[in-house]
């Protein structure tokens, strides 16, 4: 990304929310026995020129975020939409190293180029039972990136910043987990959706950093 006023301005408004954490909504305290320790890598920058389409004072219109598309046939959350990342290995020295090896793993980014600006508190995922803690990060200087490895990812893709900011391409995807309605917020990008987990995430981190838009709770998206 071309570090000028806009760029500066949003790595320092990712800095100061690391710095001051996150207050997690009630459903990220669950709390269960037996969860494995996974990380995920939240990278904001820019992964090519072509800028959003949603017109927006809040962020630069190239403001990129890295997403990837599970595989279909995965055990847990197949064929959703993730950040980066996964279960923290014994040799990973804690969340940042996971999230940085997962992330160039999936998809063959320079973690050189990645600058980390800090740990979210961890959130639970009863569903996969991991305990996953978000990386924040800046692409700083950022690298090509593409499916490493089709048995883990079925795609690897921008999602601009501004357009998941639009109403338009925002609502909720209702579901069921043990017999109670869950209601996840969503968001059409890219022509991918994305919900569940990465969803709520996505939705929470916006309204911190100022920037989400009013959107229509009530619309309901099919997954």
């Amino acid at each position: 990304m071309t570090q000028g006023p806009g760029a500066v301005l949003v790595r320092d408004q990712l800095a100061d929310l690391a710095a001051r954490g996150v207050h997690w909504p009630a459903w990220a305290g669950v709390r269960m026995g037996g969860l494995r320790p996974a990380a995920v890598l939240v990278l904001f920058g820019v992964l090519d020129r072509h800028p959003a389409e949603h017109p927006t004072t809040a962020v630069p219109g190239d403001l990129d975020l890295l997403l990837v598309g599970r595989a279909p046939h995965l055990a847990h959350h197949p064929g959703q939409v993730a950040f980066p990342g996964g279960r923290l290995d014994p040799a990973d020295a804690g969340p940042v190293a996971c999230a940085l090896r997962e992330a160039t793993e999936e998809t063959g980014l320079d973690p050189a180029g990645v600058e980390v600006l800090g740990t979210l508190g961890a959130l639970a995922v009863p569903v996969s039972r991991h305990v996953v803690t978000p990386v924040l990060g800046w692409w700083a200087v950022s690298s090509p990136v593409r499916v490493v490895d089709p048995g883990e990812s079925a795609t690897v893709f921008r999602a601009p910043v501004a357009d998941l900011l639009d109403p338009a391409h925002r609502g909720t995807v209702v579901g069921s987990y043990q017999g109670r309605e869950h209601r996840s917020p969503a968001f059409e990008v890219a022509e991918h959706l994305v919900w569940g987990f990465t969803g709520m995430v996505l939705d929470h981190l916006l309204t911190e950093l100022g920037w989400a838009e009013p959107w229509d709770t009530d619309r309901v998206l099919a997954r």
